[in-house]
């Protein structure tokens, strides 16, 4: 049996039974609100709605400006990007790849790199960079991914910092001659 419901001023809607054995149940909302459909345009899910592990937003950042480290301590390659997270719940998913270079005598050091939240060191990691001569010059990638959890609804910055790894304090370089390094930022649901 099918229900129509006649419109306020005109039309109608009619209810069609599905062609199944048994019984279906439709439980309705006891609240006011809008159904969703494949065909609705501008029509949304909220985000307080989507299910743990839904990806609620994504921000990336490219930073192409060549800048050099010739110490041994942390400093900021350029490369950075913010976020708001809509809930102090969610998780962001840090995914970052940087272009780096080191010079120099030192063969055994390397290009260490950090990710830090404003201030804050939240992982550190590197890459060893090996060498063919005293005075090589090596470029390379270093790609990492962490998740984190900043537990707040403000603007939250990420940045990379970097530095040479070694006992000498020769040069290390982010994104030499223009190589582009890039960060993305996922906030996911929990």
């Amino acid at each position: 049996m099918s229900i129509v419901l006649v419109g306020s001023t005109s039309g109608s809607v009619t209810l069609q039974e599905p062609a199944v054995a048994g019984t279906t149940v439709l439980d309705l909302p006891a609240v006011s609100g809008t159904i969703l459909t494949t065909a609705s345009s501008g029509q949304s899910i909220p985000k307080a709605a989507l299910p743990t592990g839904s990806v609620l937003q994504v921000v990336n950042a490219t930073y192409s400006t060549e800048t050099t480290n010739n110490t041994n301590t942390y400093a900021d390659t350029g490369l950075s990007a913010s976020i708001t997270p809509t809930s102090a719940t969610s998780k962001i998913l840090i995914l970052a790849n940087n272009n780096v270079s080191k010079f120099g005598s030192d063969t055994q050091s390397g290009v260490h790199l950090n990710i830090c939240r404003g201030s804050t060191q939240i992982i550190q990691f590197a890459i060893l960079i090996g060498y063919t001569s005293a005075t090589g010059t090596n470029v390379g990638a270093a790609s990492t991914s962490y998740l984190d959890s900043p537990a707040t609804t403000s603007s939250t910055t990420y940045k990379m910092q970097f530095k040479n790894g070694g006992a000498n304090a020769t040069g290390v370089h982010a994104q030499e001659s223009g190589g582009t390094s890039t960060i993305i930022l996922l906030e996911i649901a929990a």
